[in-house]
């Protein structure tokens, strides 16, 4: 009689066992849907679409780091001309009821979000925000770097609670007097387009919060996005430091006339001071090919200020500038730097999350 009842309990359970579909890729860097909540027994069958992507296993605490004997698709390379399929697949039998977290470890598509979660409870928007903490530089068209900032005189340390997508995150920051506060949770990818038909970056000024991206998209041509500084708008940071700083640099982003696709470069906001960039490319910052983040308007340091100092100096280094707080000052390259440095603490139902607050394609 107590086998025939486990026979029977056996087949019920394999008849609801229930197979989840995952689509990788083919558009967006994300897994669809985003996580599932499954039962031990049930698969997951991960369909592989446009570029070449990965299903890796890794962990809550390192969420673009493969986990230790955890399972991992390898790449799925998919041409952009297989539209119909078929397309490559991978399948993983769900264990137990624990957490299965999972990534892309293709170039940095994991610090852009693009993980997976098998029983997540309530802490995929967790592990997520943890993977996008992260920072890794790969891939030759798609470059995601952490960077550095001048800190310019005047600016204090703050902190902020910011309640919102069902948890609480207190971030100590330096603030910028006369800029923007952070004031969401979530973050935001801010596209700046990069030459094409003009020497321009479009937008060529944006306001920024802290945690977000900003993501340079290179059009035809050959441009650069490099850092710089107000004083010296057409040479690198890394060159005027005085200190050993290293500013971000994308370096030339060579594109064809009939390109079809387009190289991008991201950096992570990490406190709200004035970031300044230009292009490299002979005589295209003499011609304000310039572009700002977090430029004070209402200050004497502002984005036109700064553009027209590209043109007047045309590629020369300045001796002398007006320091953020209206103060004539002489130029000493860098004028005093400082790395910025990770200060961010998520607080979280789950516990405490350590989260990078650095700057940050796919």
């Amino acid at each position: 009689m107590f086998s025939s009842l486990f026979l029977v309990f056996g087949v019920l359970a394999l008849a609801q066992a229930v197979q989840f579909n995952v689509t990788v890729g083919g558009g967006p860097l994300r897994y669809d849907p985003q996580f599932v909540n499954a039962n031990p027994g049930d698969t997951i069958i991960f369909t592989f679409k446009q570029s070449n992507h990965t299903a890796s296993q890794s962990t809550f605490a390192q969420p673009c780091v493969k986990a230790s004997n955890g399972f991992d698709s390898g790449y799925m390379p998919v041409s952009s001309s297989n539209t119909d399929g078929p397309f490559p697949a991978a399948q993983y039998t769900v264990q137990d009821m624990n957490p299965v977290w999972v990534y892309c470890k293709q170039a940095n598509h994991c610090q852009q979000g693009m993980v997976f979660a098998i029983n997540p409870g309530t802490q995929f928007a967790a592990f997520q925000a943890a993977a996008m903490g992260n920072t890794t530089v790969s891939s030759p068209s798609s470059v995601s770097t952490t960077a550095t900032a001048t800190t310019p005189t005047g600016i204090v340390t703050a902190t902020a609670t910011i309640t919102g997508g069902g948890y609480t995150v207190t971030t100590t920051y330096g603030s910028f007097p006369g800029s923007s506060a952070p004031t969401s949770v979530t973050s935001t990818d801010h596209k700046v387009v990069v030459g094409g038909s003009t020497l321009t970056y479009t937008p060529s000024n944006i306001t920024a919060q802290i945690g977000d991206t900003v993501t340079f998209q290179f059009m035809q041509k050959n441009h650069t996005a490099t850092q710089s500084t107000f004083a010296d708008p057409c040479r690198a940071l890394t060159l005027t430091s005085t200190s050993g700083q290293v500013g971000f640099d994308s370096g030339f982003m060579a594109v064809a006339s009939d390109a079809t696709t387009f190289p991008t470069y991201t950096v992570k906001i990490n406190n709200t001071a004035p970031i300044w960039v230009y292009c490299k490319q002979s005589g295209h910052c003499g011609q304000g090919m310039v572009f700002s983040v977090n430029a004070v308007e209402s200050g004497p340091n502002n984005y036109a200020a700064f553009k027209a100092q590209a043109i007047r100096l045309n590629g020369t280094s300045s001796s002398t500038t007006t320091t953020s707080t209206g103060v004539q000052a002489t130029q000493t390259k860098s004028g005093g730097v400082a790395k910025m440095n990770d200060r961010g603490t998520r607080v979280l139902a789950i516990g405490l999350v350590s989260v990078v607050a650095g700057m940050f394609l796919a």
